[in-house]
């Protein structure tokens, strides 16, 4: 079905088109990453769990969800690893990853505004959330926290391009520092590329997602050599991935200048 595409003007790459209600939300100043004990376990696995089958339902009825996964996950059965991805699912970027990612678990690190969303943000933690902290003195906390989730062979999302554009097709330039958690970690770096295709009868597209990896660091570089070396690899292959989008529900283009 032809569209009228929306069309979105941005200033930078850093702008933001979905705004939470409570956008200044912040953590608590004894936030707690890792909740332990019998009870919280078994919360945590029921709704993970939930949120699973709703991630099923949804994927497949409301995004007309398809993955491709070049990776089998049972060669990394014994090991962590962070998986990158392309933020353009508001509520989609919160089921994907464990769709893509299983049977593995995942931990997705967040905006702490995320936790302020009325309703779903009293779940994300116990989906998995690892809010990023604001204050220094918390970010010992969820560093042990990221580290303790891939020693126990999970995988921890992240989205590098930071804010989520709805329904983007382009791969939005982002900083090698997202990639400090697989280099110190010494973990494999995998990325998950969502694309978009038309559909016959709507005019919101269908969604395909690629899994692609591993990406490994080079042994013997500086750190701020290897974050960049990994960085270079995997924005390559989310470049690529990237052109299997063939349809445009949203369109994004730089700010005009006053004068034109």
């Amino acid at each position: 079905m032809a569209a009228r595409k929306k069309i979105y003007y941005y200033k930078t790459f850093q702008d933001d088109f979905v705004e939470s209600t409570h956008q200044d939300f912040t953590l608590p100043e004894d936030y707690a990453w890792i909740r332990d004990g019998r009870r919280a376990r078994l919360r945590s696995a029921l709704v993970y769990g939930a949120g699973y089958l709703f991630g099923m339902l949804y994927g497949k009825f409301g995004l007309h969800l398809k993955i491709v996964q070049a990776v089998d996950w049972k060669k990394y059965r014994d090991q962590g690893a962070v998986v990158y991805g392309n933020h353009t699912q508001p509520l989609g970027d919160v089921f994907i990853p464990g769709l893509v990612c299983s049977p593995k678990r995942c931990y997705t690190i967040v905006s702490p505004a995320n936790l302020g969303i009325p309703g779903i943000g009293l779940l994300l933690p116990w989906l998995g959330a690892l809010p990023i902290p604001g204050t220094r003195s918390q970010m010992s906390s969820f560093l042990r926290a990221v580290q303790q989730r891939l020693q126990e062979k999970h995988c921890v999302i992240v989205y590098p391009e930071g804010h989520v554009w709805p329904y983007c097709t382009q791969i939005r330039p982002y900083p090698a520092t997202a990639f400090d958690y697989a280099v110190k970690n010494r973990v494999p770096a995998f990325c998950m590329t969502t694309t978009y295709q038309a559909r016959r009868f709507s005019r919101k597209p269908k969604l395909t997602v690629y899994l692609d990896g591993p990406f490994y660091s080079e042994e013997g570089q500086s750190l701020p050599q290897q974050k960049k070396h990994l960085r270079d690899q995997v924005l390559a292959c989310m470049e690529k991935r990237s052109r299997n989008s063939t349809y445009q529900y949203v369109e994004y283009r730089p700010t005009p200048p006053p004068d034109s």
